[in-house]
């Protein structure tokens, strides 16, 4: 069976489907994935056909915000360290919703046309690839990367979706525009995920959230040393030097090893002079630091959200934006960890010292943890694919 695996051309929308997409692989399918070209090395490292669909999510925003006139007006390169901040706020609808998934569809059209595909599954936010399926008559099924908050910005998004739908020519359910209609595999844990959407009708199937990573160790000495540390990561789409640095210097006075992983648009030269205890990186092997790290203070982001859970880690969630405030209300809400919406370093010392001194909170992340190792994993999920296929 030929299966095509399509998703926004992000780390943190990526990283989720590659699990399935190995395991459809290790089952016999033939298996290829659709993304912007700068996720293709990434991709052929990791054994699949890349096949080119959309552009960087940075582009997309440019675009969004009136494309070649906003380049020529702040004159320069597209990278998403260009990308400014008012930018991101206020455009993410049109982009999740319309740029990103009209260049998807149209770039995906002619691959349908050369090759025989069974099989999409399309990342939930990368709709453009459920469009041209359907386009195609090709069965599919959407993939989640986490939490689907049924909030506000999520209403707005589906508006956005209807209109590109109707535009192409699609039909999508009424109550099912995320998933597009489509069979959903949720990665979420059960507790942690919205209700009025469990709720909602949605055909789902379970799958536990595996993390993928690439293999490395912590800086020497940490691990042996068997002391407490704290992980500390904002990302590598949203993170700023100087959130980082007020984190950093929130997380100083308790006096424990502070690991930070800073990710490749803050350079740690702009972080200035960091207490001797700080040790900081652009990458970190996260697998090896969540087995070791005593609390975790990150941005929300849906990949190291579920990745600390599993670990049975407890959390300080500082949202930077995108699913930041609802994966952090969730797992405040869960009793896992704490959310704070208004960064300052007191803030975060506070916090922190308040998750570390309350064993109820890693309790709290342990049963998560419990109810994540109980969920079907890849393979389990891989062998039933030819169930969707056409």
């Amino acid at each position: 069976m030929r299966i095509l695996f399509a998703s926004v051309g992000n780390f943190g929308h990526i990283f989720p489907l590659l699990p399935l997409a190995r395991a459809a692989r290790a089952a016999g399918h033939e298996v290829a994935f659709a993304t912007g070209e700068q996720f293709h090395q990434t991709l052929s490292e990791a054994g699949f056909e890349p096949v080119t669909a959309g552009r960087s999510v940075p582009e997309a925003f440019i675009e969004a915000a009136g494309g070649r006139a906003f380049l020529e007006a702040h004159g320069g390169e597209v990278g998403a360290q260009d990308v400014p901040p008012e930018v991101l706020a206020n455009l993410h609808i049109k982009v999740f919703g319309s740029v990103l998934p009209r260049w998807v569809a149209a770039d995906l059209a002619p691959v349908f046309e050369s090759r025989q595909i069974d099989l999409v599954v399309h990342e939930v936010l990368n709709p453009g690839a459920g469009f041209a399926a359907q386009l195609a008559g090709v069965p599919a099924l959407a993939h989640g990367v986490g939490l689907l908050a049924q909030d506000h910005e999520a209403e707005r998004l589906q508006q956005e979706i209807l209109a590109t739908a109707a535009d192409l020519g699609v039909t999508v359910p009424a109550g099912q525009v995320l998933t597009l209609g489509n069979t959903y595999i949720d990665i979420c844990p059960p507790s942690l995920q919205d209700r009025a959407f469990v709720e909602s009708g949605q055909a789902r199937i379970e799958q536990r959230p595996v993390a993928f990573v690439e293999p490395g160790e912590l800086p020497a000495g940490l691990a042996e040393s068997g002391e407490p540390f704290v992980y500390l990561t904002l990302g590598t789409a949203l993170g700023s030097a100087e959130n980082l640095r007020t984190v950093i210097d929130g997380l100083a006075p308790l006096g424990v090893p502070v690991l930070v992983a800073a990710g490749f648009r803050v350079q740690i030269a702009d972080l200035g002079e960091l207490p001797e205890h700080v040790i900081v990186a652009p990458w970190l092997p996260q697998s090896a630091v969540l087995a070791h790290a005593a609390l975790v203070v990150q941005h929300g982001g849906s990949g190291t959200t579920l990745a600390t859970l599993e670990a049975g880690l407890p959390q300080l969630i500082v949202p930077q934006g995108a699913d930041g405030p609802a994966n952090g209300k969730a797992v405040r809400d869960a009793g896992a960890g704490e959310v704070l919406f208004e960064l300052s370093a007191e803030a975060v010392t506070e916090h922190a010292r308040k998750i570390l001194g309350d064993p109820g909170y890693r309790e709290a992340a342990g049963k998560i943890a419990a109810e994540i190792a109980a969920l079907p994993d890849p393979a389990e999920i891989a062998a039933r694919l030819p169930e969707f296929a056409a």
